[in-house]
């Protein structure tokens, strides 16, 4: 089984492209044979329809917050959702999640799909820092359109298997150092730092998840690059080595909510 991280971008370019890593998994050590960056939609979408078998966990939310969809009035089936959701403009979208948050108190704007507090990730609904909404909006169609499984939200090929991963999740459970930055002046030694004991703890296999990285000749390119985009698609690769070594226990998952969906490994 080829095991895939995907560190997606909305707006990908041959500055910041869409990076995927890619290994296979030997007991409980995943070993790194590629990194990739692709530098727009058109080739992600050629790469999502190599033949698998393939699994991946791709750093894009997959869904909505139950709460946000059910005061909006809009779908409550995940397709239909999807579909109602796509048919937006960004603008469109963005205006309506400011009138949603708009109406709420201070510290309580943004609705959060259960996931998200195991994961500790951002509400799928921002649109600012980190701009999640309109990965979703890219993301999810591209997804679709290649006819990939969606793992308990959508029936597809079920030798190319989709799981929403998160890399920060990972990365957070071995430090709490900020590890990365796209503005070049702001990729500090601190931040090398932390990416270097990142990846020495994913060879060590010291975090929750337990699976050893081997990043072999790529160990270098991990720590060097100061956006993180290539240690994030390694981290999300890790979360689809668990997920696998799990593949008979619903991939590690809880029973949840089919409309939001779950981060992998959260």
């Amino acid at each position: 089984m080829k095991l895939h991280g995907v560190d997606y971008t909305s707006a990908p370019s041959r500055r910041k492209g869409i990076t995927i890593a890619s290994g296979e998994l030997h007991g409980d050590v995943l070993i790194l044979e590629s990194l990739t960056s692709l530098p727009d939609h058109a080739a992600f979408d050629a790469w999502l329809r190599q033949p698998g078998p393939w699994l991946g966990a791709f750093d894009f939310p997959f869904s909505l917050p139950r709460e946000l969809v059910e005061h909006l009035q809009w779908p409550t089936e995940w397709a239909p959702l999807m579909r109602h959701v796509t048919s937006l403009t960004r603008p469109e979208m963005r205006e309506t999640f400011k009138a949603f948050c708009d109406a709420r108190p201070v510290g309580g704007k943004f609705a959060h799909r259960a996931t998200d507090f195991p994961a500790g990730s951002s509400p799928s609904m921002k649109w600012v820092n980190p701009p999640v909404a309109y990965m979703l909006h890219a993301g999810v169609p591209q997804l679709l359109a290649a006819g990939v499984t969606i793992y308990q939200l959508h029936p597809g090929d079920p030798d190319r298997i989709a799981f929403e991963g998160y890399p920060g999740m990972v990365a957070r459970d071995i430090t709490r150092a900020s590890y990365k930055n796209d503005l070049r002046s702001k990729q500090t030694p601190a931040r090398r730092e932390a990416r270097e004991r990142i990846v020495g703890m994913l060879e060590a296999g010291q975090h929750r998840w337990d699976v050893k990285l081997d990043a072999g000749d790529f160990r270098e390119a991990l720590v060097d690059d100061g956006s993180g985009d290539l240690l994030d698609a390694a981290l999300c690769a890790v979360l689809a080595a668990w997920a696998w070594q799990r593949r008979e226990a619903r991939y590690g998952m809880p029973e949840f909510d089919a409309l939001e969906g779950w981060i992998v490994g959260a």
